[in-house]
This record gives structure tokens, sequence and C-alpha cells, in this order.
């Protein structure tokens, strides 16, 4: 029975593709059209072509949202922020029964708190293109399938996931809390960088605040009904991540809040404050 259901799994796999590509060019049909010819009939679904060019902490948290969802044994391919280096590296990580395949460039550490099995797959030589990058990545997925879904067993090496970027992080001076925005949704609600494991062992049953200019949150709500139409409130989604929204209307708007980039930190730090 255990071996039909992993056979079963192993069949319905697919492979989703995270990019920060856009879709104004061809360049997303292209991948696609190079996943058709080098895999072996494996059902490609998008997850996202917008992320913000080089936002690695965007595509690590879209990416955390959606994978669980797919059938066990599928691959998960981030192209984000490829060409991060001269000769960029791919890395294959193996978590929950999913394969994952990146670049080497912090975007796998910052989407899983675990150090997972992962090994290095690949290295881009000068000259080569996202073509080649392609290419090799459907190579590695037929090389995991014909071993059964057994990465461990290619010769790739292993490698340790430590390539943490501490800049993505939030940070805690005295009694404050310091985040930022990694996601602003269709709805406008903002997305922090903030667990709720990590909120609460800053925390440590205190009362807290978050502060606006105009606004100040207190609570922690369950779902946006919980306040009164057009009130604000913050609340963890169903990814695990602090949200800012306002019942019904656009808290990104409202509080001129704006996806964080590296350079423009300073000036988008949400100020958590125990008390």
């Amino acid at each position: 029975m255990q071996h039909t259901a992993i056979t079963f799994a192993f069949y319905m796999a697919c492979i989703t593709l995270l990019s920060d590509f856009g879709l104004q060019d061809a360049t997303v049909a292209s991948v696609k059209g190079l996943l058709a010819k080098h895999t072996d009939h494996l059902q490609v679904i998008d997850i996202s072509h917008h992320v913000e060019p080089y936002h690695l902490q965007q595509a690590a948290y879209l990416l955390n949202a959606a994978y669980g969802s797919f059938p066990t044994g599928s691959y998960h391919l981030v192209l984000c922020d490829v060409f991060y280096t001269q000769n960029p590296q791919m890395v294959l990580c193996e978590k929950d029964g999913h394969f994952f395949l990146a670049p080497d460039n912090g975007v796998l550490p910052l989407s899983f708190s675990t150090n997972d099995a992962t090994w290095q797959c690949a290295t881009l030589q000068q000259g080569q293109t996202l073509q080649d990058w392609i290419i090799a990545a459907a190579q590695i997925i037929d090389a995991i399938r014909s071993n059964n879904g057994d990465a461990s067993a290619l010769d790739y090496e292993p490698k340790q996931m430590n390539n943490l970027l501490m800049h993505w992080q939030p940070k805690l001076t005295g009694n404050t809390l310091d985040c930022h925005v990694m996601h602003i949704d269709r709805f406008e609600n903002v997305v922090v960088n903030l667990t709720k494991e990590e909120f609460e062992k800053h925390r440590r049953g205190r009362a807290f605040r978050i502060q606006f200019v105009r606004h100040t949150i207190t609570e922690i709500s369950n779902t946006y009904a919980d306040v009164k139409q057009d009130d604000m409130l913050c609340r963890f989604n169903s990814v695990g991540y602090l949200e800012i929204a306002i019942n019904r209307g656009k808290a990104a708007s409202l509080l001129g809040l704006k996806l964080s980039k590296e350079q423009h930190l300073v000036y988008n730090a949400i100020k958590i404050i125990f008390e």
C-alpha cells in the first residue's frame, strides 16, 4: 500500500515556476517550451512571474506559500536573480518530499528555516545563458525521476544552505522590533517579514503596539471581520506571517507602505514596540 501511494504521488508530480521575469515578453513562454522539450511530460504550473526584480524575500514568501499545495514529488523551479554572479550556481534542495531548484543566491535559506538536504548541482560558465540553465534544470529533474525520486543517489556535491541574507531579517533594538514589507497582495494587505513564532519569541507575553502616524494596532485578530469595516488590524496569515490590513480597505495606500528594497529599508521600517 505504501509503495502504491509513493508511486501515485510520483506520477502526479508537476513542475512549478516562480520568477521575476514578468509577462511583457516571451521569456516565460521560452522557459516552458524548453521544459516541454527536455522533460518527460510533466505539467508546468505558474506560481507567479510578478516577483519584484531581485527581491529574494518576496520570492521566498511566495514559494513558501505555494509549494505545499502541490503533489508530493513536485519540482519547484525558482528563477529569481539567476545571474547574481558571473558563474551562478544552481542548488537542489529536498524538503517535505518536494524538490527545489534555485540559484545559490540566498532565496532558499529565506524560504526555509531548517537546513534540509541540499546539493550543488550545476554551474553556468561564462557565455552560457538562461537557456542553458533551464536545460540543466530539466536534466536534473529527469535524473531524479530516473532514480525514483531519490536525489541522494545522484552524484551531486552536498551543500550547506548557510548564505542567509541578514539584511532581510527583523531587527530587535531594545524593546522595538523593526520589520519591513515583503509582499503586498491584490487587496493591498501588507505582509511583514515576521512569523508568529518570531513574534512570540520577542514578545515574551508582553503587550505590544504597532504605531503609525494616525493609527495604532494593539491586538492580534484572527480574521478581517474581527474589526469593523474600514478599521485597521493585524493578523497572522495562512503562511504564518504578520499581515497588516484594513477590513474591506487598502492598507498599503492608506499607510503609504511599499515593498521594501534593500537600499530603502530605513524608510520602510514597521516598528513593533513591546511594553
